[in-house]
């Protein structure tokens, strides 16, 4: 139960956590094609598995890899735009009804919703207007002084101890003071960090005990 005295947070994750599935992959066919994709991920399939089997450092730099095959030089307004109508349909067709009623249940209680991603945040913040959340914090990515994408990371992938900071700094901007209850929800090894620090730490994988989560609380749905 919490505490009437704290100001509450809820923190989501959004691949696996708020969908049932990643988005990244989906993201970039719609900006750059099938095609390039492919050919792209084809391409880097060693270091994509290589990325996926170690996680932290590995996986964030073969990530930015894919990004500046696919994106390097793509019109960052128009990128945008595409972004958008990708958030809402990918939302519509992979949304989890379950964790998406507990955010709500945060919202209804006046708890601060915030979407805490390793996906770029050109599509997150679109996902989180939609389902009224108060921000998001995800991965950023780098635009050059002509306004073109140039695939890099605009600091670092949103995953791990970074994903913990970049949520800190969030939570301290909304300026809550300092003894904010934080309720975390995620599903890989990318959230560990984030579930660790929270007061309420809940795993919504679908692994249970065989998952990277499995000693924080699973995810029930609300009755």
């Amino acid at each position: 139960m919490s505490d009437p005295t704290r100001p509450v947070v809820a923190a989501f994750d959004l691949d696996g956590t708020l969908t049932h599935d990643g988005s990244v992959f989906r993201w970039l066919r719609r900006v750059s094609g099938n095609l390039r994709v492919v050919w792209a991920a084809a391409v880097r399939s060693p270091s994509l598995a290589w990325g996926a089997f170690r996680s932290g450092p590995a996986a964030d730099r073969v990530k930015e890899h894919l990004f500046r095959a696919t994106l390097s030089d793509r019109d960052e307004a128009a990128v945008k735009e595409v972004s958008r109508a990708f958030a809402l349909d990918h939302l519509a067709a992979s949304g989890r009804d379950d964790v998406i009623e507990r955010l709500r249940a945060h919202l209804k209680d006046g708890h601060r919703v915030v979407l805490v991603s390793a996906s770029p945040e050109l599509y997150v913040d679109v996902v989180a207007q939609a389902l009224g959340a108060h921000g998001a914090v995800a991965t950023r990515l780098a635009v050059d002084p002509l306004g073109r994408l140039t695939g890099g990371y605009l600091g670092k992938n949103c995953r791990g101890e970074e994903k913990l900071r970049r949520l800190e700094l969030w939570i301290s901007d909304q300026q809550l003071g300092d003894h904010v209850e934080l309720h975390a929800y995620g599903n890989s090894r990318g959230d560990r960090r984030m579930l660790a620090h929270a007061d309420v730490a809940v795993d919504c994988g679908r692994l249970g005990r065989f998952g990277a989560l499995r000693k924080f609380t699973r995810f029930k749905k609300l009755d």
